[in-house]
């Protein structure tokens, strides 16, 4: 049985592990649901008379506060993700892996499931690939696109966190099937899974082997 000093030891190494994605990624992705609702209510959605359009200009700064998109990008995959021998990337795993086999007795999460553990193990061999760069020396090439990184580990953490709800959810559909906040909570799992969680493929493609495009970029060639 851990002692509650490992238990506060693991919850600072996935504190720090997380720390990036829950600014970072919630920052990036907070501006794209704002601008969305600005597109929603078209030319409206720009002025004064709603307040998306100050929202928006609220949420934007957020990702250039406390450390911009690329800097917390940096952080995640140049520290958290090595420190202490990879330890913190372990338990993170340990527990999503907990919640897949849950979720994978659930016929209506199954699939989800079985994505998420997809996607975990080309995460984890992409994070390897990863840091055996690193160890060659050329940390340039290295952190060239941990913005990418970011990406895709916040994608995969937020499949996570989604896939716990819908074990919740459907707990509570169970005494409430008709409960509009319930289903439609569903519904946001499944665009999640299906129109999200896939565009990390796309991001391990930038990243196994790693693309030097904008690393090679020359300054004078703007």
């Amino acid at each position: 049985r851990a002692s509650g000093d490992d238990i506060a030891n693991e919850l600072d190494l996935l504190l720090a592990l997380l720390t990036p994605i829950a600014k970072a990624w919630s920052s990036e992705y907070g501006i794209d649901a704002n601008r969305l609702a600005i597109q929603v209510l078209g030319g409206c959605g720009y002025t004064y008379d709603y307040p998306v359009e100050r929202l928006y200009r609220d949420n934007r700064l957020n990702a250039i506060v406390e450390g911009t998109t690329g800097i917390q990008a940096m952080d995640l995959l140049g520290r958290k993700v090595t420190m202490a021998n990879g330890a913190a990337l372990g338990l993170l795993l340990q527990r999503i892996e907990a919640t897949i086999t849950k979720a994978a007795t659930d016929p209506s999460l199954a699939d989800y499931a079985q994505a998420l553990g997809a996607t975990c193990k080309k995460v984890g061999a992409t994070t390897m690939s990863l840091m055996a760069v690193a160890q060659t020396g050329d940390l340039e090439k290295f952190l060239a696109n941990a913005t990418t990184f970011l990406h895709l580990f916040g994608h995969t953490v937020v499949a996570w966190l989604w896939l716990e709800q819908g074990l919740e959810i459907n707990r509570q559909l169970a005494e409430q099937p008709t409960d509009s906040f319930l289903l439609g909570k569903r519904q946001a799992l499944q665009y999640f899974y299906r129109w999200e969680l896939p565009k990390v493929d796309q991001w391990i493609q930038l990243l196994t082997p790693i693309d030097t495009t904008c690393l090679d970029m020359d300054p004078s060639w703007f």
